[in-house]
């Protein structure tokens, strides 16, 4: 069995010493746990600003960290999901407190005080962890000091009841390869946010997706949550008449009946190749 490259830390020069036997590989290291401090932090297919965005780690996401290059590149595997790739070294540090909150709305403010009028300090996406210290008023009080709108953060353990509702959140935000995030989302993207505020597992790619996540249906029975996959993408069922994905014709996180999709996508030259229900 071949390990996937996307989810097992391994190249021909360097790979993760829990993969010892099961790859080849001139150097195996243990690596060392960071923490993402930037709100949104890009991993890619290689160390170079115009490569390819796999994916994206996002504030307080734990990253083992294999190997650090001196033009400020960091190889490494995310927490989450297992993703591998490379993120900017600059956007990771030493851990500090344990996460207790996540984010649960699209976007957040970070303010430096109690006080709305105070120029933010940061903005942390939907899924974004922090630690949080205290209660102040109408704001939750970061360790690092952030102040945070109280509404919009969440204890761990508290989480939505219909991921379908947390993927309406983010209709209209813009279609990004790669991306997790209301500024720019992509299909397989949309999937996992939602579930992840909804505490389903979930992996990173509509293929990994169609292959780890519930049971086939046929496409008409679909009803809503149904995932409906095509080739290279993955749709969410609002109902057994409506559909909401990320994707690249409306270049956008968009609503559209399902049947108007299956002619479009028919037209394309492709066709439905499964729908899970979770």
């Amino acid at each position: 069995m071949t390990l996937d490259k996307r989810t097992n830390a391994f190249r021909p020069d360097l790979a993760a010493s829990h993969l010892r036997g099961e790859v080849e590989s001139r150097h195996f290291v243990d690596g060392t746990v960071y923490e993402v401090i930037d709100p949104i932090a890009d991993v890619r297919r290689a160390p170079a600003p115009d490569a390819a965005l796999d994916t994206q780690a996002l504030f307080g996401e734990r990253v083992t960290v294999y190997e650090t290059t001196d033009e400020g590149w960091a190889w490494g595997q995310l927490a989450s999901d297992n993703y591998v790739g490379w993120l900017p070294a600059n956007a990771l540090a030493t851990p500090g407190d344990a996460a207790t909150h996540r984010v649960i709305v699209p976007r957040t403010l970070c303010f430096p005080g109690p006080d709305i009028k105070l120029p933010p300090l940061a903005a942390l996406p939907l899924g974004a962890t922090v630690a949080i210290a205290r209660q102040e008023g109408r704001f939750s009080v970061a360790q690092n000091g952030w102040h945070l709108p109280a509404g919009h953060v969440a204890p761990l353990a508290a989480t939505y009841r219909d991921f379908v509702a947390v993927a309406e959140m983010l209709l209209g935000a813009p279609y990004l390869w790669g991306g997790k995030s209301v500024l720019g989302i992509d299909c397989s993207g949309l999937v996992q946010v939602s579930m992840h505020a909804a505490g389903l597992a979930c992996p990173r790619d509509s293929d990994m997706q169609q292959d780890a996540l519930g049971q086939t249906v046929a496409i008409e029975d679909v009803t809503r949550g149904d995932l409906v996959f095509w080739k290279g993408h993955v749709a969410i069922a609002r109902d057994a008449r409506t559909l909401i994905h990320a994707n690249a014709f409306h270049m956008m996180v968009a609503q559209e009946p399902l049947a108007g999709a299956l002619t479009r996508i028919a037209v394309a030259g492709s066709a439905v190749t499964n729908v899970k229900r979770l």
